[in-house]
């Protein structure tokens, strides 16, 4: 078998960790309470049965996963991923069989040892193959083309795929793939979770705060620097800004900084160090496809053919959003559509007044017109970068005989509104964990997939879904990639209006911290952030 082996197969920890991190010069501090920022109550604090970066962030420092993504290196990659709760990996000659090493000695949070039985619990349960199921399961669609884990006592797994698949093992690495202990009901994982990871589950306060303290049994030597760190939660976007400036938070929740915040930051905490990139993350129009009229696949033209993107994204974004398909376009993600792809597809013209006359004749041929316009309940979520989108679009569907009314959804019930289909369209946001299409592609507009939200299906598009995840060519998988994407804006299954930028921000005092570029799910282990006071 092929060996395959990351960074840290060939260096001790210490020499990692020295050449990992940017500020290993200088002399790193022991205790400290981080103090950050959480945009409101997550749903749960079960990474694997949530889909909100609202519950990644503050739930990754409770983990680890098999394989990470080096936290110190910019955009995620197969080339970043680092050995975690593995030592070692290697793939089978035909490429479907996936085994790793693991670490001895590790425990949970409870004193329990971890064993390879826990991988096994962990992608039994994720690919439905347990007894015990999750209550909500976003990313069962990752996994079907695993067809079984298998283990070789305590300290090695082997994962057995279908077919060959290059990005497995960058799934394996997102922030939301930690590993969960079996002898843990994942009814107790939603509010008391219990992982391996550097930092302890403390408490939760709802409409306060989530408080982790540091793992004193840590396994990895010398790790945390951290005493601990306190998660506020504050759902106002402007207390929030105002907290991080008047230096009661230590750093922005990571995704929270729009363009015209960033002006105000610079101004009023000048020695602030922010990081602006686009995360990953699309705002996107749901149509719900079985919703009449909505049904109508002309109708659902109309919708995508009145959008304007640019200005939408000039207003929300100073125009720094990236225009583009369903992955997230270059030169930030390396899938998506480039601007000479999306010539032709619906609503991506320069011509929006030659947009919105197709689509009123689409219209007024379905029997609408000035004296008979189409009601129209569009729902999102109670956030900011949701409202303000969502009120934009309502402005844009009005050139096209439609009026809108604007329903607020709360976090806590938002994504069991869009998985039970209780709505006919809706402004969204969708966040990647993996700049992949495998992820992407599969998760979002698989047919069987719980958050394909539009109920969108097209079995024949799907095929090529599995023939770009085979092909190990870059050039010729990205070219069936493409393929995919101008199928999916053609079809009006999930029109995106941009993708989005921002900014996350942090005060000097904070050291050895990366931002990631091309994901916000990734890089927020921390086990080796530090303070400086």
């Amino acid at each position: 078998m092929p060996r395959i082996r990351g960074l840290g197969l060939c260096l001790g920890a210490g020499a990692l960790l020295a050449l990992a991190m940017p500020g290993a010069a200088q002399a790193q501090k022991f205790g400290g309470t981080l103090k950050t920022q959480n945009y409101g109550n997550p749903p749960s604090l079960s990474i694997h049965e949530e889909a909100t970066v609202g519950t990644v962030v503050p739930m990754m420092p409770v983990f680890n996963n098999l394989v990470i993504y080096d936290q110190h290196v910019p955009t995620t990659s197969l080339e970043s991923i680092r050995p975690e709760l593995a030592t070692e990996w290697r793939w089978s000659d035909d490429r479907t069989q996936l085994t790793f090493k693991l670490h001895e000695g590790v425990k949970w949070h409870d004193g329990k040892p971890f064993t390879a039985a826990d991988v096994k619990c962990t992608w039994d349960m994720l690919s439905g193959k347990s007894d015990t199921k999750l209550r909500r399961n976003p990313r069962q669609i990752w996994y079907r083309n695993l067809e079984e884990v298998t283990v070789n006592g305590d300290h090695e797994v082997t994962f057995r795929l279908s077919r060959p698949q290059p990005a497995f093992l960058a799934m394996l690495a997102a922030g939301v793939s930690p590993v969960y202990p079996c002898h843990v009901d994942p009814a107790q994982m939603r509010t008391k979770p219990v992982g391996t990871g550097p930092f302890t589950f403390a408490d939760y306060r709802q409409n306060e705060g989530i408080y982790l303290k540091k793992n004193e049994n840590y396994w990895k030597k010398d790790r945390p620097y951290l005493d601990g760190i306190t998660y506020r939660i504050i759902s106002s976007t402007a207390t929030r800004q105002l907290s991080f400036i008047a230096g009661e938070d230590d750093m922005t929740f990571p995704t929270d900084v729009s363009m015209p915040l960033l002006k105000d930051i610079r101004t009023q905490a000048p020695n602030a160090q922010c990081t602006v990139r686009r995360l990953n993350v699309s705002n996107n129009l749901l149509v719900n496809r079985d919703a009449p009229p909505f049904d109508n696949p002309e109708l659902r033209r109309a919708m995508a053919l009145t959008l304007d993107r640019n200005a939408v994204n000039e207003i929300i974004n100073e125009g720094k959003g990236g225009i583009g398909g369903a992955l997230l376009p270059p030169p930030d993600g390396q899938w998506g559509l480039p601007p000479e792809q999306q010539e032709g597809l619906p609503g991506f013209g320069k011509d929006i007044e030659k947009n919105r006359e197709e689509a009123r004749a689409i219209m007024e041929k379905l029997g609408y017109g000035p004296d008979n316009r189409l009601k129209v309940q569009v729902i999102t979520r109670n956030a900011q970068t949701y409202r303000d989108s969502a009120v934009l679009f309502l402005d844009q569907i009005s050139h096209i005989y439609m009026d809108g009314e604007l329903k607020i959804i709360e976090t806590g019930v938002w994504y069991n509104t869009l998985t039970q289909k209780k709505f006919a369209v809706g402004l969204n946001q969708t966040g990647t964990p993996v700049d992949d299409p495998d992820t992407h592609l599969f998760e979002n507009y698989a047919c069987d997939s719980v958050r394909n939200y539009t109920n969108y299906c097209n079995r024949d598009l799907e095929k090529l879904f599995d023939k770009q995840s085979l092909e190990p060519d870059a050039q010729k998988r990205k070219e069936i990639v493409w393929q995919i994407d101008r199928t999916l804006q053609e079809e009006v299954a999930r029109p995106v209006f941009f993708h989005n930028v921002a900014a996350g921000c942090w005060h000097p005092q904070v050291k050895n911290y990366t931002i990631q570029t091309n994901s916000i799910y990734n890089g927020w282990r921390f086990e080796d952030l530090w303070l400086d006071r």
